[in-house]
């Protein structure tokens, strides 16, 4: 009689935060820490903004209230969120062999078919929850990201919504440069600014720092060495320029990291994570996924955001 081998696992509540955390917490944007994540909302958290003015004021011999409080809020409330999936397992067979063996005797690579079938998922999840950070549109299996948001935002208008052109190596530097300018002055010596840029933006940059369209470089770029740089971070008026996978052409955000949150419940009971094997069911060589999980994001203080190209 021959023997079924059972690959069926469970994790639910705090035991599946591990596997939540691999598909929310691997993109760029967070695994490089380029957003805050608040990691235990249960329902919804609120994100208090104080603002005091005339704060000092000249001495006297009397108490004199003469600055002025504001305490604003915003609302982070993480959508719950879920992936079915089935598929035949026989296809993937020598892939999770070749996993399972691994390629040295120190590899450290999956042992069942769970871990690999979550490993591979759990890419896919992750680079879907990178984009919608940043340009996700509430609706099926998506949350609002901040480039929604701050459209949607009637308090972000004027000088701070740069509407923007699409992007080339040859004006790249100038509007950059527009981008910058907006900052507010309060921000500028802050560590965890960025400009958040989409990728186009930063080939168009690299390509302006190698010579191409001058901008001031000459014809070799910056140190004669062309299209050859290398430099690990690149900056722009002392400010750290990042791509991010999310930003869609020709957008950029300038902020600081801490105004900018992810929020979800990796310990919530609400998440869970099944592999199923259905041969034991009906018989069948398929396999299911099923995840449920929270997500959602949020800034604190709109005035201090700088955005471009939103309605490009």
């Amino acid at each position: 009689m021959a023997t079924t081998t059972n690959i069926t696992s469970t994790y639910a509540g705090e035991f599946a935060g591990k596997y939540v955390s691999a598909m929310l917490l691997s993109g760029n944007t967070i695994a490089n820490g380029l957003i805050e994540v608040k990691p235990n909302i249960k329902f919804k958290e609120v994100l208090k903004r104080l603002e005091i003015d005339g704060i000092v004021a000249d001495a006297s011999c009397d108490f004199a209230d003469t600055s002025t409080l504001t305490l604003t809020e915003r609302i982070i409330q993480p959508k719950e969120l879920q992936v079915n999936l089935e598929l035949c397992k026989t296809p993937f067979a020598s892939d999770w062999e070749a996993a399972s063996m691994g390629f040295s005797a120190h590899d450290n690579l999956p042992k069942t078919f769970s871990d690999y079938f979550i490993g591979q998922l759990s890419a896919k999840i992750s680079a879907k929850t990178e984009v919608d950070i940043w340009s996700g549109t509430a609706g099926a299996g998506s949350f609002d990201g901040i480039t929604t948001l701050l459209a949607a935002d009637a308090a972000h208008t004027g000088a701070k919504k740069i509407t923007g052109e699409a992007i080339t190596a040859a004006n790249v530097v100038i509007e950059l440069g527009s981008v910058i300018d907006e900052i507010p002055e309060q921000l500028l010596q802050d560590e965890g600014l960025f400009v958040y840029v989409a990728n186009n933006v930063y080939r168009a940059f690299k390509r302006s720092l190698g010579g191409f369209q001058a901008n001031g470089q000459g014809a070799n770029g910056v140190n004669g060495l062309g299209n050859n740089q290398d430099i690990d971070v690149q900056m722009f008026d002392g400010i750290k320029i990042v791509p991010v996978n999310g930003l869609s052409s020709n957008k950029m955000i300038a902020s600081v990291k801490d105004n900018l949150y992810f929020g979800t419940g990796l310990l919530s009971d609400y998440n869970e994570v099944k592999v199923i094997d259905m041969a034991d069911i009906d018989g069948s060589q398929n396999v299911r996924f099923i995840a449920r999980y929270t997500a959602a994001v949020q800034y604190a203080v709109v005035e201090d955001i700088v955005s471009y190209g939103l309605g490009l």
